[in-house]
């Protein structure tokens, strides 16, 4: 641990409190303008949607401008899309809210890059607990998110708009931390080693490919299931200081973990923790099938999180070892785009499914990408018992 590295855990803080706020209140206030039902969560859609359009756009920031004036390019859109959304919001228009979380879409393909900068803070040997650690940060945004969704959602006549104002504040800290984490110099491009594999060339490795389907889908399964949650929780009538417990509590189990998973992936290996967490989510989904008391919907959403801790970092530190140095960016930004792809499929299904099929219904949709990625773990499992046999 450094200073730099705790002042980007702080940043991801920041970026996991405007995730949470947009999570709680989106698919509410998109509920209130949209002109149908369906198109509710639209807003949470645009907020991925802007993330995977943007993945191409943040690596070559990256590559031009270096970590830490690309991540601050990442919350200066921050502050100007929260305030788009305020002003959405207070003209009741819904398309231009929709527009608005579109182009925040950008500071959160910017902000999915925290995890790989952390590694960069650290020594070779501290990585793994390094990516964790940062990740862990994001208890921040577990405590204040909800809580400033709630505390500010009446401040002024139209619902949430003190909400999305407090987001601007919050960026604008955001950029004031960031200005003081020092990244180490991109290192110098061996000689003759060119531009790196391609993207398609990188795809076509097992780790590779099986840290993005991990990855992917284990972060669309998190978000089908909490972009619904505020939805269903409103239909079973539990007022919005419930909804805003039980998002509390989803996001501490998606970050408290983060001070120990580094320490389970170095002592009982990347794949085994990546299926604690495909497990977890499972005993995710039986709970939510059980019923729609309070209880179970704060327990079933808390082990999402804790579900989705083991997948998502075990799955950070599997992509490490399948790309150098000078690949670095095409790398990260292949990953998140796949990431985004997918959370903008469970971003509008979430919606969707909620409002027409039931919760029922959307938790046994979710069986199937979390068996997929059961699955490829198992097939990885099996090519490295073969390659060592």
């Amino acid at each position: 641990m450094n200073r730099h590295l705790l002042l980007l855990a702080l940043c991801q803080g920041i970026f996991l409190t405007n995730n949470v706020v947009f999570i709680a209140i989106n698919g509410l206030v998109g509920l209130q303008l949209a002109p149908s039902g369906w198109m509710a969560t639209l807003p949470v859609m645009g907020y991925v949607v802007g993330g995977a359009l943007s993945t191409s756009l943040v690596a070559r920031a990256q590559a031009r401008y270096g970590r830490q004036r690309s991540f601050q390019i990442g919350l200066l859109v921050a502050l100007g899309s929260a305030l788009l959304c305020a002003y959405a919001a207070w003209m009741h228009n819904f398309w231009l809210l929709v527009i608005a979380t579109l182009i925040a879409g950008y500071y959160s393909a910017n902000g999915q890059l925290y995890r790989f900068a952390a590694a960069e803070l650290s020594i070779p040997s501290y990585r793994e607990k390094a990516v964790s650690l940062v990740l862990a940060g994001g208890l921040l945004g577990a405590v204040i998110g909800p809580n400033l969704a709630a505390r500010t959602r009446n401040l002024f006549e139209q619902p949430f708009l003190g909400a999305y104002l407090a987001l601007s504040v919050v960026a604008v800290i955001g950029m004031l931390l960031m200005s003081f984490v020092r990244f180490p110099p991109a290192p110098a491009p061996v000689k003759g080693a060119g531009r790196g594999r391609s993207t398609l060339e990188l795809m076509q490795q097992p780790v590779f490919l099986v840290a993005t389907v991990g990855a992917a889908l284990g972060y669309g399964v998190m978000n089908l299931l909490m972009a619904a949650t505020p939805l269903a929780m409103q239909v079973c009538s539990y007022p919005f200081d419930n909804i805003a417990l039980v998002l509390e509590w989803h996001v501490i189990g998606m970050f408290a973990p983060g001070f120990f998973t580094g320490h389970l992936i170095k002592r009982f290996g990347t794949l085994t923790i990546m299926g604690v967490g495909v497990a977890l989510l499972l005993v995710c989904i039986v709970i939510a099938l059980s019923g729609i008391e309070m209880h179970q919907f704060l327990v079933a959403l808390f082990l999402l999180g804790v579900g989705w801790n083991f997948l998502f970092t075990g799955s950070t530190t599997l992509a490490m070892q399948a790309y150098r140095p000078e690949e670095k960016d095409r790398a990260q930004g292949a990953i998140n785009f796949w990431v985004f792809s997918v959370m903008a499929i469970s971003s509008f299904a979430s919606g969707a499914l909620v409002t027409t099929q039931g919760w029922r219904f959307l938790n046994l949709g979710s069986l199937i990408p979390v068996g997929l990625t059961g699955l490829a773990l198992a097939w990885l499992a099996l090519q490295r018992k073969v390659r060592t046999a």
